[in-house]
């Protein structure tokens, strides 16, 4: 019986909003608005973070990265002649880290090296990374062809390379790909395998990989290339010896990822005379993210409920305007044995009609816009399943807060004056 009356008052209302429907559409375009800007606000936001999230998560939440500096002292003297810098990471610090910390699960040493790399007429610099196997645990990548670095490379201390997609496509256009033979740095390494090239910069975040590496076995890269780097200049030459270019620790557990890290700094400090490394922790870097995405989520979402608040002015402007012309149609329901609570139901379904109505039609063009901001500016957006319902909630809400004064007003009314009015 109640579901039947509800079902009778719903139709009522929409019969009374069609009786003026440019003045219900037009009252419905403030929440049709509102709805829309926060749904594309949000999803332009979502987007935006998404990307820079996922690219600290690829860095590892149980990963701590150490990378070598130059100290601020070393590059003054840079310009030097044949100035020698003594600088960074130590392969006794890989030692003292796995035995000091028991949280430690394993480390990644990473010697970094700029070679030419050559094959017949064809040549590009790389980068050629000496690291270990477990390096492409800790930074994974797609394997396109072949295979990836293993122990037995390391027992042989063998010249292979495992290079990019990137770098293999100009390497080798038009050659067989695997059991190539490459020139890196006047030594011959044969190509065992490649892997997918990712972007390396999102978010303002570097990853420990670029385009142009080519991964070989760290011990054969000190063996062929030494600790030396020698830097040309126009007049100039400087010398650098660098041990260890990076070295990734990976934790255990995540609980212990920030003590780990405090340690291994303070204790880096202690062997260490000058600033020459810097530590990124991914995890502080994927809370920090997260707590900048909430924020700007929130101001988004506050700045789009302006719009739903305007919209929510409007349909209370509107049933006002709407009660005074009903005043007659409001005596004579009253007269007839209406209750207040009756005329207050439904002058309420009315307004949830029009807000519900405007914000569906809202949520439509809040999908719309993301794709056209996608399609014309190339900026990744997402549109949420939870932004959809809070927009969909808050135009409700909106429909019932702002009814409540017209719909108590209404059913305020005297009968017998409004049975008078003209």
């Amino acid at each position: 019986m109640r579901m039947l009356r509800m079902t009778r008052n719903i139709r009522l209302g929409i019969k009374n909003l069609l009786l003026h429907k440019l003045r219900s559409l037009l009252t419905m375009l403030g929440v049709v608005f509102g709805v829309g800007s926060v749904v594309a606000m949000l999803a332009v936001g979502e987007g935006a973070s998404k990307e820079a999230l996922e690219h600290i998560r690829k860095l590892g939440s149980h990963n701590i990265i150490i990378t070598s500096i130059m100290p601020v002292e070393d590059e003054s003297q840079s310009t030097v002649h044949s100035h020698l810098s003594i600088y960074g990471l130590l392969y006794e610090d890989e030692h003292r880290i796995r035995e000091s910390f028991a949280a430690v699960e394993r480390t990644v040493p990473v010697k970094l090296v700029r070679k030419s790399g050559r094959l017949g007429e064809l040549a590009m610099e790389l980068r050629v990374v000496g690291t270990v196997p477990a390096w492409f645990d800790l930074v994974q990548r797609s394997v396109v062809a072949g295979r990836i670095l293993e122990e037995r490379d390391m027992e042989r201390h063998a010249n292979v390379v495992v290079l990019t997609e990137y770098g293999a496509r100009r390497l080798l256009a038009g050659q067989h790909t695997i059991g190539q033979t490459l020139n890196i740095g006047g030594d011959t390494f044969e190509v065992v395998g490649i892997v997918q090239s990712e972007d390396t910069q999102a978010g303002g975040i570097q990853t420990p990989d670029r385009e142009v590496d080519a991964y070989i076995p760290i011990n054969t890269a000190r063996e062929r290339f030494g600790d030396y780097i020698v830097r040309r200049t126009s007049g100039s030459r400087s010398r650098e010896r660098v041990e260890l270019h990076q070295l990734i620790v990976q934790v255990r557990s995540i609980d212990d990822v920030e003590q780990v890290a405090n340690g291994i700094e303070h204790m880096l400090h202690q062997f260490h005379n000058k600033i020459d490394f810097t530590l990124s922790v991914p995890l502080a870097l994927l809370r920090q993210a997260e707590a900048t995405k909430r924020t700007f989520n929130i101001v988004l979402g506050s700045i789009a409920g302006i719009s739903l608040l305007v919209g929510g002015i409007g349909i209370m402007n509107i049933m006002l305007a709407s009660v005074t012309e009903r005043t007659r149609e409001i005596g004579i329901r009253r007269a007839i044995g209406a209750k207040r609570r009756q005329i207050v139901g439904q002058f309420l379904i009315e307004t949830v009609v029009l807000s519900t109505l405007g914000g569906l039609i809202g949520v439509g063009m809040g999908m719309i816009i993301p794709r056209l901001v996608t399609y014309f500016a190339g900026m990744h957006t997402v549109v949420t399943a939870h932004s959809i319902l809070l927009a969909v909630g808050i135009s409700m809400l909106v429909g019932i807060v702002f009814g409540l004064y017209p719909a108590a007003r209404a059913a305020n009314l005297d009968p017998i004056v409004a049975l008078r009015h003209e």
